[in-house]
């Protein structure tokens, strides 16, 4: 079995000796979308990197499996995270394969049932807390410090180094990184974790193989001159859960993407270093914006993802329809989590997608007729 560690051993700073804690995370694929993107330039080449089928569901698995390998190499014999979800889900699993505690600190009442699911099963310590994930990420800050716990969130820069790794496999893909690339922007970290993997694959003009890199706050060998350009930056929040368009945390966020219901993003200070450096920008998008190209991916494209996934996707529709993304672009979405992470939303369509009929074939056939029209 091969994962990230295995594959980019030369990029990732871990000891040579560290044992890797993997699940065969990584590989995901890049699918273009095809009846989505009509309507659309001819000559724009829409595309979609599926985090969804990472192991446990998400992108949070690439973060996951470097942090907990670290982890491991430095003697750690538990890890604790806050999460909305999918972290948590990544932390117990990882944390199960390396024969390690995982405490996992969850909003009351706000975290979907599949990833809640998914902690449990995984044997993590779970902690409801009577707070949002803002609450619980000053506890884990705090709980790192004084408990003997290592902390696994996207502060911790081994998760960064880890969730770079997607922008390698897009570049290996396209054989050149996109003109756009359009993310969901919640806690920061992967907007964040993907400019850093660019600028590694990337040789900007005039440079040698050395250059100020931001996110090292000096000189680096970060140029691997695998591509020669790097992509625009585009992040999407939704709209009770916009930080970076109100340019201020948002205390009591709220939305049905429950991924992104973060009010104070703890990658804030890169994220926006990312997107003024590539010249790109922040938008917002409504639940029901959110809901209807979630919608979209699955019934017209075969895509199942999360609700928080889909704003990438509404995101770069409405910039490239308007203009803002021009004709001739590449463009990549990031859809960080399957869909099955949060059924609770699916059920919601049950009553008009069922039919009920009777148990013949005379009954069945009436309504495929009936639907066919």
């Amino acid at each position: 079995m091969s994962g990230l560690i295995e594959k980019y051993a030369d990029r990732l700073p871990l000891p040579a000796d560290a044992r890797a804690i993997s699940l065969g995370e990584g590989n995901t694929p890049l699918i273009r979308l095809n009846n989505l993107a009509r309507g659309l330039p001819t000559d724009i080449e829409l595309y979609v990197k599926y985090e969804g089928l990472n192991p446990t569901g998400s992108f949070k698995d690439r973060g996951m499996t470097v942090a907990v390998t670290q982890a491991v190499a430095e003697g750690s014999q538990a890890i604790i995270c806050a999460s909305t979800g999918n972290t948590s889900a990544a932390a117990a699993a990882y944390a199960a394969r390396a024969g390690i505690r995982a405490f996992v600190l969850i909003p009351d009442g706000k975290i979907a049932m599949g990833k809640l699911a998914q902690a449990i099963m995984h044997g993590a310590d779970v902690l409801q807390i009577q707070g949002n994930f803002d609450d619980g990420m000053r506890i884990v800050k705090e709980m790192a410090q004084s408990a003997p716990v290592s902390l696994v969130n996207s502060v911790n820069p081994y998760r960064l180094q880890g969730q770079k790794t997607a922008a390698f496999e897009i570049c290996e893909t396209l054989g050149r990184a996109p003109d756009y690339h359009c993310l969901p922007v919640g806690n920061a970290g992967n907007i964040t974790a993907y400019w850093m993997g660019y600028t590694e694959m990337a040789l900007a003009p005039g440079q040698t193989g050395t250059a100020a890199c931001h996110f090292c706050q000096g000189e680096c060998p970060y140029h691997q001159g695998a591509v020669t350009q790097r992509p625009v930056m585009v992040g999407y929040q939704a709209s009770g859960s916009a930080p970076f368009l109100r340019g201020h945390p948002v205390e009591q966020p709220e939305t049905v993407a429950t991924a992104i219901r973060i009010g104070a993003p703890q990658s804030w200070t890169q994220a926006l270093a990312a997107s003024q450096e590539s010249n790109g920008w922040f938008d917002e998008f409504d639940d029901a914006e959110i809901l209807e190209v979630q919608w979209q991916l699955a019934s017209q494209e075969g895509i199942f993802c999360e609700p928080a996934s889909a704003v990438s996707v509404a995101g770069a529709l409405r910039d490239i329809r308007s203009g803002r993304i021009p004709a001739g672009s590449t463009v990549v979405c990031t859809l960080t989590g399957h869909g099955l992470k949060d059924p609770d939303v699916a059920h919601q369509r049950a009553d008009q997608a069922l039919s009920k009929v009777e148990a013949s074939p005379e009954a069945v056939r009436e309504a495929i007729l009936r639907s066919l029209g």
